[in-house]
């Protein structure tokens, strides 16, 4: 079966600043390629209906578009074909130092590929679009797609591709799940219209958005675990 999937990431300067929040978000969704078309005519829909023409994002939520994204939380979790996978990394336990060459960009694509990796399964093939940045390394993402299609054999990593946020609605709506869950961990919610979402993917998830186990399929949140041990 074909699959894509849509990355993006929230407080990505807590991997270099551990000041600056208390954790870094990176998140994807993953749907069927059969059901892009479908996805995109009714997020387009949604837009439309709100008189909304630029791109959907977790820190453009406000009083005035709350109805908005309620609905796009709402068509997400009433959608069996999409799913969401989300990791946490917790700032202080980031050590670029000795892991990473002193390099965080490296960093930062080896946790790209902890999220990837462990959704990818056998017999599919995946194209993975993540999130444009400027890499002082321009080779960082055809390395993640060498390193993804090398540890997964009896899969197909068809492509690994690079997009603006503003050409992918898959992008836009991962940025909006994955600065949600963000925004709650690092006990950062800075408006009531953010606080309704929450309060509404709370409501559908049944339970308060936290860690999940591996084999919760609609919205899994894992905390990687830097320090070793059990």
């Amino acid at each position: 079966m074909n699959f894509e999937v849509y990355c993006d990431e929230s407080g990505l300067e807590a991997l270099t600043r551990k000041d600056a929040h208390n954790f870094t978000a990176i998140g994807g969704i993953w749907m069927p390629s059969e059901f892009r078309d479908s996805f995109k005519s009714s997020m387009l829909a949604i837009k439309e209906k709100y008189g909304v023409k630029g791109e959907l994002k977790w820190n453009k939520v406000s009083p005035s578009f709350n109805d908005l994204y309620l609905e796009i939380i709402d068509y997400f979790f009433n959608q069996p074909e999409l799913r969401f996978r989300v990791i946490l990394i917790e700032s202080k336990t980031v050590d670029n130092f000795r892991f990473n060459e002193m390099d965080a960009e490296l960093g930062f694509y080896k946790f790209y590929y902890q999220l990837l990796h462990h959704w990818i399964f056998d017999f599919n093939t995946y194209d993975v679009f993540i999130d444009f940045k400027v890499n002082r390394n321009k080779g960082r993402v055809n390395v993640l797609k060498k390193v993804l299609h090398a540890s997964n054999l009896t899969s197909d990593i068809n492509q690994v591709q690079a997009l603006h946020s503003h050409q992918s609605l898959g992008i836009q709506l991962a940025d909006i799940l994955t600065g949600m869950v963000a925004a709650k961990f690092n006990k950062e919610i800075t408006s009531n219209a953010k606080k309704s979402l929450i309060d509404l993917a709370e409501t559908k998830l049944c339970k308060q958005i936290a860690s999940t186990p591996k084999w919760v399929e609609k919205f899994n949140v894992f905390k990687i675990n830097l320090q070793g041990g059990w």
